[in-house]
């Protein structure tokens, strides 16, 4: 008797099920504001620098948010991980939604569930059109932030979803095939709205630089911020005076409208000090000692 068909084919997509897989995030994405920063947000946004033009059309639902970017940064983080053991990867990611949940700092309850399948939701709903390059080739057509979800198992006592695929878009698989990706902290899906979008922009402008300086204005377009520029003003110096930002300081100059994120370590140190000697704004003392609590606690976890 012959055998059945194979119908779930191991080459058509790839199991993520690396707990420890360090986060990684696609630099395009990292650059340009594809994600609203309020969650339900339907209004359309453009964004045009450097030639490169990007517009987000929300869907049914409205726009994915950043905290549904946890999803991306899950499976890039995957299929990296997956990558560097020598394991085959597809732009088809299958995981367990638990797992996900735990790993994106999630709680595991049945609502934690439901907002999970609106997150794919909105996912597969919102559109991008853009120009952006990678690994040399330009986009010039729409496509969804996923290309398709479903569901492979639910729970046969709660029908909660267990095992979930998301397909990739190509662009976003082949970046993540050429390594166009960078390693985020972990205290990544900790961060509120807005810190994760500063986060993102320091750790894409700084990197391992000792600094970023960068004008109010020009961090408020590359923010993808709806507020008015009045109140994103007021957000990053809360966020200059907590000190809450993993691997970074923040120190704003307000009478220039400029914003310095320094790296935390001895070079951003040494670079906060040719500063202050050059009469620009240091960072808040009450940061740096968030800062040294975190060191400890780190180091301590190590």
């Amino acid at each position: 008797m012959p055998l059945l068909p194979d119908r779930n084919r191991q080459g058509d997509f790839f199991v993520a099920d690396i707990l420890d897989a360090a986060p990684k995030d696609d630099m395009a994405s990292m650059e340009h504001p594809f994600f609203a920063l309020r969650a339900g947000d339907k209004r359309i946004r453009t964004y045009e620098r450097n030639g490169r033009k990007v517009t987000v059309l929300p869907g049914a639902t409205g726009l994915a948010s950043i905290h549904d970017k946890d999803l991306w940064i899950y499976c890039i983080s995957q299929i990296v991980e997956a990558k560097n053991r020598g394991r085959e990867v597809s732009s088809t990611v299958r995981f367990i939604m638990g797992d996900f949940l735990k790993v994106t700092n999630r709680s595991t309850s049945g609502r934690d569930y439901k907002r999970a399948a609106k997150m794919l939701r909105r996912l597969s709903g919102t559109r991008i059109e853009t120009n952006i390059e990678t690994n040399g080739q330009r986009e010039r057509q729409g496509f969804g932030l996923i290309d398709s979800w479903r569901v492979v198992e639910r729970s046969p006592n709660n029908n909660r979803m267990v095992a979930v695929e998301v397909t990739l878009p190509d662009w976003l698989f082949r970046s993540v095939e050429d390594m166009q990706v960078l390693t985020l902290s972990r205290d990544y899906f900790r961060l509120k709205p807005l810190a994760k979008r500063m986060y993102e922009l320091a750790r894409k402008h700084c990197g391992n630089q000792p600094r970023w300086r960068v004008k109010l204005t020009t961090l408020f377009e590359k923010s993808g911020s709806m507020a008015s520029l009045s109140e994103f003003r007021r957000g990053i110096m809360a966020l200059a005076q907590d000190g809450n930002l993993p691997d970074y300081l923040i120190a704003y100059d307000d009478g220039r409208r400029l914003i310095t994120f320094y790296a935390d370590g001895p070079k951003g140190k040494r670079a906060e000090i040719e500063d202050m000697l050059a009469g620009r704004p240091h960072v808040a003392v009450n940061a740096h000692l968030t800062q040294h609590k975190r060191r400890q606690a780190k180091s301590k976890r190590v």
